[in-house]
């Protein structure tokens, strides 16, 4: 009988074992904020297409506007508890999407407009204005960028933030996610950088780049610097040409018409 009871105990023991194991990965997904709804919305409204010459993906604002789905989107990221978020990947990945949804909400909140710029003034600049908050602190597109994002050093992540420009990396279709995040972060550098227009072209013996490579120049001697990282991505370019971070930089809207 004792016998009998011993055994019961060991069984339940390892069927409790068992569900723990069971649910373990979805406890560990459960760190990141659930973006279906961010995600649909993307899919729904991010379109390839052609600005000023430049291909890139728009974003048809008017229709977001509209969609009430946003303002749920907002709210999520307001108020998802950050202490939730354990892994440096799931942070990343929840910062990059809060600065991507906050830069849309800025031109929302001041529509009609033809540049994120335009949200700002010589004085009170766009990118230092209060936009929103997180765990409970406001928060400007300054603060994400600078306090928080640049500070993690991972300088893929000027390759995800969209500044609402179609100079700016394409804005992606899907949320990013700890999971999936070097995969994410690996294909918008790529893309970035085979874009002629915006991120990289040869021009007789210079390699032109995006601005964006002088204005952060420093974040990228994490991977060697700037020639090393573009030799990740292009490994067509010959690297012992001289890099000149000058192409022209398109403020205007990345918008859908």
């Amino acid at each position: 009988m004792v016998k009998t009871v011993g055994i019961d105990k060991r069984l339940q023991i390892l069927i409790i074992s068992g569900i723990l194991m069971l649910l373990l990965p979805v406890l560990v997904n459960a760190d990141e904020p659930d973006w279906k709804i961010l995600n649909a919305l993307l899919k729904e409204n991010v379109s390839s297409g052609k600005r000023n010459g430049v291909e890139l993906n728009l974003l048809d604002y008017r229709r977001l506007q509209r969609d009430a789905r946003f303002d749920t989107v907002i709210d999520q990221v307001q108020k998802f508890p950050l202490a939730r978020l354990q892994a440096e990947k799931e942070r990343l990945a929840f910062y990059i999407n809060a600065y991507n949804v906050f830069a849309i909400k800025m031109v929302l909140d001041h529509w009609p407009l033809e540049s994120i710029k335009d949200a700002g003034s010589l004085f009170n600049p766009v990118w230092k204005k209060p936009i929103g908050f997180i765990d409970g602190k406001r928060v400007s597109l300054h603060e994400i960028e600078h306090e928080i994002l640049r500070k993690m050093a991972e300088p893929r992540i000027h390759m995800a933030i969209v500044c609402a420009s179609v100079s700016c990396p394409d804005l992606r279709n899907e949320a990013y996610t700890a999971v999936k995040l070097d995969q994410q972060l690996d294909e918008q550098s790529a893309q970035f950088l085979n874009n002629a227009k915006k991120g990289l072209r040869l021009e007789g013996d210079e390699i032109l780049v995006s601005k964006i490579f002088d204005w952060f120049e420093k974040d990228f001697e994490k991977m060697g610097g700037v020639k090393s990282f573009i030799s990740r991505y292009r490994k067509d370019i010959p690297i012992e040409l001289s890099v000149d971070a000058d192409l022209p930089y398109d403020w205007s809207l990345n918008i859908k018409h």
